[in-house]
């Protein structure tokens, strides 16, 4: 299994049992605020809805799937363990509709609150799409999505040097939900 590492950070494949990870962060209202309006899901949802979806598009041969991320202990001080911070999503844009796009990974993040403003998701997301440009070729676009109104999120867009493109139906939630849609060439 890949294991990828900046001085702060240690990032591979999350695996499909890792419910309880996912169900920690997603816990929290702040950090499901522009994905659901704040509801956080219980861990039956997790694992019947989440996870099904997750195991749809992870490939980790291709790097697709949720990367997790945990910031090193020496990192921390006061810390023992190694910390769970969040993920990085990767997977082809379009991916659940008919016509995914295979050369344009989507990217995406969620990441818990003490995390938030100290650059962990930013530079998280460049080791994986420096990892990912490494191996694949094929790949010529970076693109990412978000409710207008999540300003950190299109701030991380930003910082990886993603352009905006305009308006969207989101890919997954049908027309009667609108999100920017940001992207770079590889």
């Amino acid at each position: 299994m890949t294991t990828l590492t900046t001085s702060r950070l240690i990032i591979s494949p999350m695996a499909l049992e890792d419910t309880e990870l996912l169900f920690s962060l997603d816990s929290d209202p702040l950090v499901m605020k522009y994905i659901n309006g704040g509801r956080a899901p219980t861990l039956e949802e997790i694992e019947t809805v989440f996870v099904p979806r997750f195991a749809a598009y992870r490939n980790i041969e291709k790097g697709w799937g949720l990367w997790k991320v945990f910031i090193k202990r020496d990192a921390m001080p006061a810390q023992d363990i190694n910390e769970f911070a969040g993920w990085i999503l990767i997977r082809p844009m379009n991916f659940f509709t008919d016509t995914p796009k295979y050369n344009d990974l989507e990217i995406g993040w969620r990441f818990k609150q003490s995390t938030w403003g100290k650059g962990i998701a930013t530079e998280s997301a460049i080791k994986v799409i420096e990892h990912l440009i490494d191996r694949q070729p094929e790949i010529e676009y970076f693109s990412a999505i978000a409710d207008e109104r999540n300003h950190a999120s299109i701030n991380i867009m930003k910082k990886l040097a993603m352009s905006y493109q305009g308006k969207i139906d989101h890919p997954d939630a049908g027309d009667d939900v609108e999100v920017v849609l940001y992207s770079k060439a590889v």
